[in-house]
């Protein structure tokens, strides 16, 4: 029980504020019972002085065998319990009245009983006076009526557990009220700071209060949406952080893959050239005839600088990243002066160019890097491209873009290697013959230009062929 009350804010305040409303209200109760009474008493005893002056007034302008009738007026009052009238000796003098006589005259009581049997108060007030007809100073004294204060004593001590069921129902009850008034909106505020501290924001504190729980409400819900467009905003910036983590480790293995697959690629014409080198030199076998290796080691030596310029064209592209100048080209006059440049290659294969393209087409990128995504995916059509095949040429303008593609015929390529094509150093040939591919950077590099140019490069099998397409 004690646990329960200690745990619960509701049943603190009720408690509390019932046994204070019952103080309060005994109180009061007791400072009634106690003040009427003395204030009554009080008045009395004015108005039996008042009444007692003037009657000593009328005493002295008389004799005193002439104050009978006065003392039977006085003695009437329902103000006056009794008098005594005492001479300077202080001997006890019979009053001059003969309606009275007999129940004041000698034996005068100071005190009286009600109707309970209960012993009612009197009052009592002593007054000195000489008659009309005499120089001898008298005393008199004079007791009034106090019954009333008796019963009104009474009366709340008969009341008083009447009142007392009262005040305890209406203590109960107001309590109950007041407790619950107070306590809820503190309850609810109390209730929202566990969601808070959950981070559970969808919640809302009533604002129809205008006093300073109504204030604290209105702050809590403006605390809730701040908390929740923050709480929004940092679970955004940690999801970007996680993805750009996540990226970060994707080209951290990128580069490292990139790097191995160059230490092997470089490894092998590396090592090609020394040993046909050694072979000449120390003249071991077919190596005599040194006009034959000397041309394939230039050969091999001319595709190694191939790929050290590739390799560094890849790097600059990482460092530079998008901060490289760029300029209104032509796309249309880059395709024909390449084509111009590889006419013997295309007449020694015996192909067929088709171009289907506008007089110009403008777009804006680095003139170097777009010259070499051009110049790779079309000598790759005329290089991959058996004798007498055709190879397709188009450029299309629509909504402000550039829509290029080459297609070449006559040769397709496996679909589980078409994923893999932009990959650095990859060759659909797996025997990776120098004859018959490349280094493997080509579409690696063009992928790269174009992503720094917000484009891609698709590639797709057709009926006829292959198609390499993109749109900047």
């Amino acid at each position: 029980m004690t646990k329960k009350i200690k745990g619960s804010l509701f049943v603190k305040v009720f408690l509390i504020t019932t046994v204070m409303l019952l103080c309060i209200s005994l109180l009061v109760f007791g400072m009634l019972a106690w003040l009427m009474p003395q204030t009554y008493s009080n008045k009395l005893d004015t108005i039996l002085d008042e009444r007692t002056q003037n009657f000593i007034s009328e005493l002295e302008q008389v004799p005193f065998s002439n104050s009978g009738g006065l003392f039977d007026q006085f003695i009437a009052n329902m103000e006056i319990n009794s008098v005594q009238l005492y001479d300077s000796n202080g001997d006890l003098v019979p009053l001059p009245t003969v309606e009275f006589y007999n129940e004041w005259g000698v034996n005068i009581a100071q005190s009286e009983t009600n109707s309970f049997g209960e012993t009612v108060p009197v009052l009592s007030n002593n007054y000195y006076f000489s008659f009309a007809d005499s120089n001898d100073r008298y005393m008199l004294i004079v007791y009034g009526a106090a019954e009333q204060i008796a019963e009104l004593q009474q009366s709340f001590i008969r009341i008083f557990p009447l009142i007392l069921l009262i005040v305890l129902v209406a203590a109960l009850v107001v309590s109950w009220l007041y407790s619950r008034m107070i306590t809820k909106p503190v309850l609810e505020i109390s209730r929202i700071s566990e969601k808070m501290s959950d981070l559970q924001l969808d919640w809302t504190v009533d604002e129809q209060r205008t006093d300073e729980l109504g204030t604290l409400g209105k702050s809590l819900n403006r605390l809730s949406h701040n908390l929740s467009i923050a709480l929004s905003d940092l679970q955004d910036a940690n999801r970007k952080l996680e993805a750009d983590i996540e990226h970060e480790k994707e080209m951290e293995q990128a580069r490292t893959n990139f790097f191995s697959a160059v230490s092997h690629e470089l490894k092998t014409p590396v090592t090609i050239i020394k040993g046909q080198l050694e072979g000449m030199l120390l003249g071991i076998g077919a190596y005599k005839d040194r006009e034959k290796y000397l041309t394939r080691s230039l050969e091999i030596a001319n595709t190694l600088e191939t790929m050290v310029q590739e390799i560094l064209t890849i790097s600059r592209l990482e460092t530079a990243g998008t901060d490289f100048k760029k300029d209104h080209l032509d796309c249309i006059q880059i395709i024909k002066s390449y084509l111009s440049e590889t006419e013997d290659l295309i007449a020694g294969k015996d192909l067929q160019i088709h171009l289907d393209v506008p007089p110009s087409a403008l777009i804006t990128g680095n003139k170097m890097l777009m010259e070499k995504v051009f110049t790779n995916l079309i000598g790759n059509a005329i290089k991959y491209s058996p004798q007498r095949a055709s190879i397709c040429i188009s450029v299309y303008t629509k909504h402000g873009q550039i829509e290029f593609s080459v297609e070449n015929t006559g040769a397709h390529i496996p679909e589980d290697s078409i994923p893999k094509l932009f990959d650095a150093f990859y060759r659909v040939e797996q025997s990776r013959s120098r004859k018959t591919g490349g280094s493997g950077l080509g579409l690696y590099i063009v992928q790269e230009i174009l992503h720094q140019h917000g484009s891609e490069c698709t590639v797709c099998n057709t009926q006829a062929g292959v198609k390499f397409s993109f749109t900047i």
